[in-house]
């Protein structure tokens, strides 16, 4: 079983020619709504994956609380420790460009609400060999509480390093497996500009000195990871990007989901990793996730 603590929004998506630079305007293209937020996001993967998934965290009490989690429902998704709270939803505004790219602010409304008694009776429901998936869109406390609570109780935890967040350096220690971008990554590493053979050194280095698995997404690239002092390696696939949204949460949930299966580490890796590129074919985030068909016959 997984359970997954963190956020929900509700996405408002416009699509443009290309990103505007900062002062500029730019016409757009066209406007949807989807629901999101990493942790729903994450969820919702998990759950297509296979996975019996929980989802904990807060939604408002405005009309885009029941959006925000319809397709988490549809899913089968458990809801049971989603709280509703005074204020809006959270929100995320996002900016789609022509070759897939995007720009994303974040507005955290209810999830903002979330907090430590939360996360310790979200720990408080999970067994020796059940995971907690996480990510920084939620009070950075309340994700502390969770892994703290979550130590010594043969949980796995799994942190997604997003948003980059200042105190993202400190909760990653906490955690057996990190999953960062490229650029996340350097954060965690104290060390910019680095290059790909840097990158692998200094992963393998981390590795040894705290025994945690890292994972690294390089977008097109693939993935690259540490576990059992082993360098691995992973391709998603050859594609022409429609959205890369939801490419990074479609990838963590897939992970989760896999591991949580059984499945063994490599081929955990390269099950995420195609399914990233699957979420890649659509627009929006959660309405982009491909379900474990879709992923198996791509594989």
């Amino acid at each position: 079983m997984i359970t997954v603590f963190g956020s929900i929004n509700m996405d408002l998506v416009a699509t443009t020619p290309r990103l505007p630079v900062p002062g500029e305007t730019v016409a757009g293209t066209g406007f949807a709504t989807a629901a999101g937020g990493k942790g729903a996001n994450q969820a919702l993967a998990a759950r297509r994956a296979g996975a019996i998934v929980r989802m904990v965290g807060a939604v408002g009490r405005d009309e885009f609380a029941g959006p925000a989690i319809s397709l988490l429902k549809e899913a089968g998704t458990d809801l049971s420790g989603v709280k509703t709270v005074d204020g809006a939803t959270g929100t995320a505004l996002i900016l789609v460009g022509g070759d897939g790219e995007n720009m994303i602010a974040v507005v955290a409304g209810a999830n903002g609400t979330v907090d430590s008694g939360q996360a310790k009776a979200a720990v408080a429901a999970l067994k020796a060999g059940d995971t907690l998936m996480l990510q920084l869109e939620v009070p950075a406390p309340a994700v502390e509480a969770a892994l703290m609570a979550a130590k010594g109780t043969g949980v796995r935890t799994i942190l997604n390093l997003a948003p980059l967040t200042a105190e993202a350096a400190t909760l990653a220690k906490l955690a057996d497996i990190v999953i960062a971008n490229e650029t996340e990554f350097e954060l965690l590493a104290g060390r910019q500009g680095l290059s790909a053979a840097e990158r692998e050194e200094t992963a393998l280095a981390m590795h040894r000195e705290t025994g945690q698995v890292l994972i690294i997404t390089l977008g097109a690239a693939g993935v690259i990871a540490v576990e059992g002092g082993t360098l691995h390696r992973a391709k998603g696939l050859k594609i022409e990007p429609v959205d890369t949204v939801g490419a990074g949460d479609t990838f963590c949930g897939y992970f989760a989901a896999s591991l949580d299966a059984g499945l063994d580490f490599d081929l955990a890796l390269r099950r995420a990793a195609v399914a990233g590129s699957r979420a890649c074919l659509k627009a929006g985030a959660q309405p982009a996730i491909p379900v474990s068909g879709e992923v198996e016959r791509a594989i």
